[in-house]
């Protein structure tokens, strides 16, 4: 169960750090872009971590208040399910 959870967390995490790189890019290009919502999301299903790297790494949503504490929650809130699944 724990392989899994790494793996599942693992992908996500890299998902969610693509998706901050990608939308950043299309922005940069005027083009259409990737919904807020869904990069939300991406961080809410486990993409915490790759989500706040993407952040900090593309400077990406930096000034977006709803992004300034509602990813650094979700990171908090991951590290406390990861420790409850790892260290129980």
């Amino acid at each position: 169960m724990k392989e899994l959870m790494s793996i599942y967390l693992l992908a996500m995490n890299l998902i969610a750090f693509g998706l901050y790189g990608f939308d950043k890019y299309r922005a940069q290009r005027h083009m259409w872009r990737i919904p807020e919502n869904t990069l939300i999301t991406s961080a809410m299903l486990g993409g915490a971590f790759g989500a706040y790297l993407g952040m900090q790494v593309f400077r990406h949503k930096t000034k977006h208040i709803k992004f300034k504490v509602l990813i650094p929650l979700l990171v908090l809130a991951w590290i406390a399910v990861i420790g409850y699944f790892y260290f129980k």
